[in-house]
């Protein structure tokens, strides 16, 4: 059964997903869910109040810090996203695998509360009998689940909204908005930019198959794609990691008439390193690290290729039309009679109709056009850290060096202090707060962290304001005066 069937399939209970809010709704009062809203209000060159916090990204992560800052008493928070409702982050739209990599007992955006957990959702759709027999979460239940998620708490999202630029000259950030064909401004006090992978960057490609070929001839693991077109064709598959086996499968699937892998390397990662990384104490206090300490570990820890789940490379197998070709850099790649040509230095030539990229991505925040406004202004890791000639890393110094509330830092101090304000979750803060903000993983440490930085920036920047209301504060909470009963 696919990801799309198991939804359609599901059996109807709307019996228990009703007491299953009822219980979400008394286990947040218990625990004081929200507070009171403490956040004195801004206002906006137009007098209007504005939003305390904007996120950027409605997948995992944006509704993850939204709930937090929710049950922190932050009530003015706005989360965008320009995805349909629905197919926010990967899961129903670029993802192919059929299931999450990730053990289905890590808990994702609850904060805790175990009522609002995925196995909660999961046992009040399918009953409780179901969870023990589950391996890993189906990709489609776990996009089901977010969108239960952020009805039942309540949270502010817009979706089909653009993020198109960030000014960073004044006090505070302005953003740029596209909805429905028509543009917008907004002041807010924080950004936080959960953009996911490509929001750090860009997917990358080889530069000899971007060059050599029509684009209608190749794809990224990173974009949609319609595999339909693949039926009776020649496949290559670049790469020889997870996205690359999710590549071959769907085109399997699909009726391609061949599949080959090819891969540079001669062996393929057997490792899942977020495995390793998944203890509190590396969660929690990777910042806490010194400079060359961080550098160290993240470098170690970008080296690490993710493996395909065993499902999918044994799915592949099984097909009798697929090939793996292991230890076969690409030497040349050409089009000609409508094919593509390709030469490997050990393995030979081979001819495709498409090629298949699964070649991940590169951070480097200068490529998002909506940061072109404060990308050159961005302190990177190169200006703050210079390495040891022997573990120098062009790409991990192209990543952010970013403060402890996550926020960016200004390249040439007084340049651009509302940089400060704009806060990145997602990949590009790995090595300056280590892997809290790029999966399931890492979020119960990332999201808690994110929210503590937010409200502790909003305080202090509103010291004055909370002390000017202590001094005048006369509440009465006794009564010596009061008749005796």
């Amino acid at each position: 059964m696919d990801s799309a069937s198991r939804l359609t399939d599901r059996p109807a209970t709307p019996d228990r997903l009703q007491e299953l809010e009822a219980r979400v709704a008394r286990d947040l009062e218990i625990i004081e869910a929200p507070p009171r809203s403490w956040v004195p209000e801004t206002t906006g060159p137009d007098g209007a109040v504005i939003p305390d916090v904007i996120i950027i990204g409605a997948g995992l992560s944006g509704l993850s810090i939204a709930f937090g800052l929710k049950r922190q008493g932050v009530a003015r928070v706005l989360v965008l996203d320009a995805a349909a409702a629905g197919e926010e982050g990967p899961w129903v739209t670029t993802a192919r695998m059929r299931t999450l990599r990730s053990p289905k007992t890590l808990t994702g955006p609850d904060f805790g509360v175990p009522s609002l957990a995925y196995r909660s959702w999961h046992e009040a759709s399918y009953g409780e009998a179901s969870w023990p027999a589950l391996d890993k979460i189906d990709r489609a239940d776990w996009m089901a689940y977010l969108g239960w998620f952020r009805r039942v708490t309540g949270l502010d999202v817009r979706n089909r909204t653009r993020l198109l630029a960030i000014d960073a000259h004044g006090a505070l950030p302005v953003l740029t908005l596209e909805h429905a064909g028509e543009t917008s401004t907004v002041t807010c006090r924080e950004v936080v930019l959960a953009t996911g992978l490509e929001g750090a960057g860009y997917l990358s490609a080889p530069r000899e198959i971007v060059d050599a070929l029509p684009r209608e001839r190749w794809a990224h693991s990173g974009e949609p794609f319609d595999v339909t077109v693949l039926r009776g064709e020649d496949v290559g598959v670049i790469g020889a990691a997870a996205s690359s086996f999710d590549w071959a499968v769907s085109a399997l699937r699909a009726g391609a008439a061949t599949v080959t892998l090819l891969a540079r390397s001669p062996d393929m990662p057997r490792t899942e390193i977020l495995d390793w990384s998944n203890f509190p104490g590396f969660l929690n206090h990777f910042a806490d690290l010194d400079e060359e300490q961080r550098y160290r570990f993240a470098r170690r820890l970008l080296g690490f290729k993710t493996p395909p789940t065993q499902e999918m490379y044994d799915t592949a197998r099984r097909f009798p039309n697929f090939r793996m070709v292991l230890g076969a850099p690409l030497e040349a790649v050409g089009f000609e009679a409508g094919k593509i040509h390709i030469r490997t230095a050990v393995a030979g030539d081979f001819a495709f109709d498409h090629l298949l990229l699964g070649t991940g991505y590169e951070v480097d925040l200068s490529r998002r056009s909506e940061l072109a406004g404060i990308a050159a202004n961005v302190a990177l890791w190169s200006d703050r850290f210079t390495p040891s000639a022997d573990e120098y890393d062009a790409g991990l110094l192209r990543h952010p060096y970013l403060g402890p509330n996550f926020e960016c830092l200004e390249k040439h101090p007084g340049t651009m202090p509302a940089l400060r304000h704009i806060h990145v979750f997602n990949n590009a803060a790995i090595p300056s707060l280590g892997p809290v903000c790029n999966g399931i993983t890492g979020l119960k440490a990332g999201a808690p962290k994110m929210v503590a930085s937010l409200t502790r920036v909003i305080f202090r920047d509103d010291a004055d304001a909370h002390y000017r209301a202590l001094c005048g504060y006369q509440k009465h909470h006794f009564d010596p005066f009061s008749p005796v009963s």
